[in-house]
């Protein structure tokens, strides 16, 4: 068996009287079968078209020997590095299994104008860039294609021999790349894009990269038996009725990495479930934690702990009876990315939800596609203090002059049930320290607090924030960039785009009720000192 899950306490004696009821009902091989009722009849219709992961496995085998050769044909032509142009599903797995490789991947899933340009002026000649949007639309990777087709053009290199693109067929992104003559990987469409880890979208990039991914998909199939048949010690109906146990009470999942050989996995867990269960007031948040992180030891009654760990520390762990309660998970990545598309899909049934839409995305989107149309004046802020502009919505500031106090109020809105989503729209290239944050604000709240890097976590835990519990609080933290880049063909900027969306998001949020605090640094060149005191 390559995936293992351990579990003990309480969350054992809800997985013990849930197991056989799973099993009788056949629910791991009507999965495998494709079965679109297991969700119920309102949810059915999206079912339908969504389960073509359970076989990525098998039909995503034609792929290794097309991306060998066309990573051959990219050295060819002198190509060292691949860039990926990609948000949420179509990012989060390649990252995972290029760090895990240790394979250089460099991503690009924002839009701030210092992170793209500082990506686009690395090595272009070379570089090769894979596109993939699942829909064909998203507005960042259109931007970003845009981008570098003109960064070649004027560099004297042929788009069309340096673009490689991933979407689903029939798609705008298609059209565009067909009439461009550049090469298509076309996905299969009943995959969702947060499931869609062994597909195009998580193999291509990877592949190009240098990753073998061949042998990841080996280490899936060889667990894809024992996640297809109904029996009490399907790992993926364990890991399924695991993440559900103690829902809607224990509705925050806590994500520790503790000496497992896998990079980042927590990062693609959180997409994969947050978007998935996050939906009609109900859901599982994902809080991506370190082994000091201190809600390991508050105590929080709501929090499910997740750790990921080896065979031997696992076994080790259990030996000397540590972490009891806790989930303890352990695997080749390829069987863990089909695990919990099981497990998520069983959880999901479980809480009572479909797994497989995402309704709330969108509503961002929308928003923030109106203000770049719309161009408004920006709102002058509640306060500046030092180089922080301070505005709120859905919180009274009225007795707050300093950003430590606006951070207090906001924090003093926190239910017992709640949590706090701190969304860092920043050069993550530049300004990876400003991740630090979050361990800040998680000892001062002492709830679960989560870290997303604007706009990538949209595509991800944004669909929790409005369709999950309505007990979150929200801080933003952007920056004002240096310089801005104009997108080719666009009527807006990177600069314009970056900021449009945070806005869009904070007025999605504050129309569902939920508190935003922004946090605006302001210079040239950002200095985090103040920021980083404000919130010890």
């Amino acid at each position: 068996m390559n995936f293992r899950v351990h579990v003990t306490g309480s969350t054992k004696d809800f997985v013990d009287a849930t197991l056989p009821g799973l099993v009788s009902s056949f629910v791991a091989s009507r999965i495998t079968d494709q079965d679109p009722t297991l969700w119920g009849a309102a949810a059915e219709a999206e079912s339908a078209i969504r389960l073509g992961w359970v076989e990525s496995v098998n039909s995503s085998r034609p792929l290794v020997a097309e991306i060998d050769l066309l990573r051959s044909e990219l050295h060819a032509q002198g190509v060292t590095r691949i860039v990926l142009a990609g948000m949420g599903g179509s990012s989060l797995a390649p990252e995972v299994i290029a760090q895990t490789a240790n394979v250089e991947l460099t991503i690009l899933d924002s839009t701030e104008p210092g992170q793209v340009a500082a990506v686009l002026g690395d090595r272009l000649a070379q570089t090769a860039l894979v596109v993939s949007s699942k829909s064909g639309s998203t507005v960042e990777t259109d931007s970003q294609r845009r981008v570098f087709a003109e960064a070649y053009v004027s560099a004297g290199i042929d788009p069309s021999k340096r673009i490689i693109v991933v979407t689903d067929p029939g798609s705008p992104l298609e059209a565009t790349a067909r009439a461009a003559g550049y090469r298509v990987f076309n996905a299969d469409p009943n995959v969702g894009g947060r499931f869609s880890a062994l597909t195009a979208f998580g193999l291509v990039p990877a592949g190009l990269a240098g990753v073998d991914i061949g042998e990841l998909l080996d280490e899936a199939a060889a667990a894809s038996l024992e996640l297809a048949i109904d029996h009490p010690e399907n790992p993926g109906l364990i890991l399924g009725a695991a993440l559900a146990a103690g829902v809607p009470v224990r509705n925050k999942l806590g994500l520790v990495t503790d000496g497992t050989h896998i990079v980042g996995l927590p990062d693609w867990v959180e997409q994969l479930v947050a978007e998935s269960t996050g939906k009609e007031g109900k859901g599982l948040l994902p809080v991506v934690l370190d082994v000091v992180s201190a809600e390991l030891t508050a105590g929080l009654p709501d929090l499910n702990v997740v750790r990921l760990v080896d065979d031997a520390h696992a076994h080790h762990l259990l030996k000397h009876d540590r972490h009891e309660g806790e989930i303890l998970v352990s695997g080749t990545l390829g069987a863990q990315f089909l695990a919990w598309e099981y497990a998520t899909a069983v959880a999901g049934m479980l809480i009572g939800i479909n797994p497989f839409d995402q309704p709330d995305v969108e509503a961002a989107k929308v928003a923030a596609r109106g203000l770049l149309d719309a161009r408004p004046e920006p709102t002058a802020p509640t306060f500046v203090e030092g180089n922080i502009e301070v505005r709120a919505q859905g919180v009274d500031l009225a007795g707050a002059s300093t950003v430590r106090e606006a951070i207090s109020t906001l924090l003093g809105t926190l239910g017992a049930d709640g949590y706090v989503s701190v969304q860092a729209y920043l050069d993550r290239i530049a300004l990876p320290q400003a991740a630090g944050v979050r361990d800040l604000v998680a000892r001062r709240a002492s709830r679960p607090v989560t870290f997303g890097w604007g706009p990538r976590f949209l595509h991800s835990t944004g669909q929790f924030h409005k369709g999950g519990p309505a007990v979150g609080v929200f801080i933003q933290i952007l920056q004002r960039p240096a310089a801005d880049l104009p997108i080719p063909d666009m009527p807006f900027t990177f600069g314009q785009l970056i900021a449009a969306q945070a806005a869009g998001d904070a007025a999605v949020l504050s129309a569902h009720g939920r508190p935003v605090l922004t946090l605006t640094l302001t210079g040239s060149s950002p200095d985090l000192t103040q920021l980083f005191e404000a919130f010890n």
